[in-house]
């Protein structure tokens, strides 16, 4: 039996596995090229209290330095994910759009987080869409136009009209039922039919990160230490 009902495990663990080479080439070059990224000297003094030692805050450092590169994998990781439902297409980094269902009729574009695309952006952002599902544009005419925040601001379901503000005029931009904001757990939903398919995909990721870096990676005897208390940061996210 597969470990998730809407992709097969050959491809969770192959999208598994390409997230966690590139954090691992991400601590590496980081580690490198530590001495070489301008540090703030001021900064670095005023957190020293926090630490037990430099070598503590120096780990901490490069964990933040990771951290960042790694939540933007993380965004590609959900896009090749659903890209592997039936009848669902990734893409690719750098298309039109994001994710495509031609039979439903629906694209979307993923961001990992509420907070990747802000302010003025967004408006930037809606019109992209806007261009893409209007009457003039051929391919995607009249489809549903989806901006996904897999994380979003309140642990709370939304699939509501995209309306940010309109830096220029201050004004929010129209109301277009056909162009959406919806976060993670519900856009899944949407993609698979199954309530809580993000849910269900968090909680195997413990499994299939310690059978990659067991089986593939190379790193015998490796387990998540205190999953439990890793598991339970999606509550905090999702409510």
């Amino acid at each position: 039996m597969a470990l998730l009902e809407y992709i097969s495990d050959e491809d969770l663990f192959n999208e598994v596995e390409n997230l966690l080479i590139k954090a691992k080439k991400k601590k590496d070059a980081a580690e490198k090229t530590f001495n070489s990224n301008v540090i703030d000297p001021f900064g670095a003094l005023f957190e020293a209290p926090g630490f037990s030692s430099h070598e503590e805050w120096r780990n901490s450092e490069l964990a933040r330095q990771r951290q960042k590169t790694i939540q933007n994998h993380v965004g590609t990781f959900h896009q090749k994910i659903l890209g592997h439902v039936d009848g669902w297409q990734d893409m690719g980094i750098g298309g039109i759009v994001d994710l495509l269902n031609e039979e439903r009729r629906i694209i979307a574009e993923v961001k990992n987080k509420y907070s990747t695309v802000t302010g003025g952006d967004l408006a930037d952002k809606y019109k992209g869409l806007d261009e893409l599902v209007s009457p003039k544009h051929s391919r995607f005419k009249d489809y549903c136009a989806y901006f996904v925040n897999i994380i979003p601001r309140r642990p709370v379901r939304s699939d509501i009209p995209f309306t940010p503000s309109n830096k220029g005029s201050g004004t929010l931009c129209p109301s277009n039922p056909n162009i959406r904001i919806i976060d993670g757990a519900s856009f899944y939903e949407l993609v698979t039919g199954r309530p809580y398919a993000l849910k269900e995909l968090h909680r195997t990721l413990p499994h299939a990160i310690e059978y990659i870096l067991n089986e593939r990676l190379g790193q015998k005897g490796f387990s998540i230490p205190d999953k439990d208390s890793f598991i339970k940061y999606y509550g905090l996210a999702y409510g």
